[in-house]
């Protein structure tokens, strides 16, 4: 175990002043307002992670069938866990909140491909040959057995980046808030008699 890792963990984190607090806090509300308000299944932002996805097809396709269809969502979530995780060891608070905060955000994206299992009615985007595509949760589900229960397990999905989301959101601004300042030396009289 990396003792030294650890040390770096209890240290605190990179101050962060009060009109940069606000202002990713603002971020952060508007973001959220926008997702709330978005019907249609896609934020701006799944366009970030859409080549992540589909590069995670093609790294995970060494190591089998399976992996390769889940390899595209493992990448997904796997590539904002890792960012997030290098800030928290860098003890940098608002790069680890953006990364865990899409973390989370991706689970909308994730849950929206699930409930289509079934119907099977979303654009396909797909490294390779077109023809040879198949729907990732649609495959998967299938192999576990639980196809008729998608847009259970996507309800599921997207409750846990909603509250993961807002969770993030009142961590930061918890950690960021202004410290109190500390209480002044106690008075005689409240001191205990001995």
């Amino acid at each position: 175990m990396d003792w030294e890792l650890l040390a770096t963990l209890r240290e605190d984190w990179t101050p962060v002043s009060k009109p940069v607090r606000v202002g990713w806090l603002a971020f952060y509300g508007i973001f959220l307002l926008y997702a709330l308000t978005n019907k249609t299944g896609y934020l701006f932002i799944d366009y970030v992670f859409l080549p992540i996805h589909e590069g995670g097809h093609l790294l995970f396709g060494y190591f089998g069938h399976t992996l390769m269809v889940a390899g595209g969502t493992i990448l997904q979530l796997g590539v904002p866990v890792l960012l997030a995780l290098y800030f928290v060891v860098q003890r940098q608070l608002t790069g680890a909140a953006f990364c865990a905060f899409f973390f989370f955000e991706n689970f909308l994206n994730v849950a929206t491909y699930m409930a289509d299992s079934r119907r099977m009615e979303l654009q396909y985007v797909t490294v390779g040959d077109p023809d040879l595509a198949e729907h990732d949760w649609a495959t998967l589900f299938t192999q576990i057995g639980v196809l008729g229960y998608d847009t259970k397990i996507a309800a599921a999905v997207r409750l846990i980046g909603w509250l993961g989301m807002i969770a993030v959101v009142v961590w930061l601004g918890w950690r960021t808030k202004v410290p109190t300042r500390p209480a002044g030396p106690r008075s005689l009289r409240s001191y205990p008699r001995v």
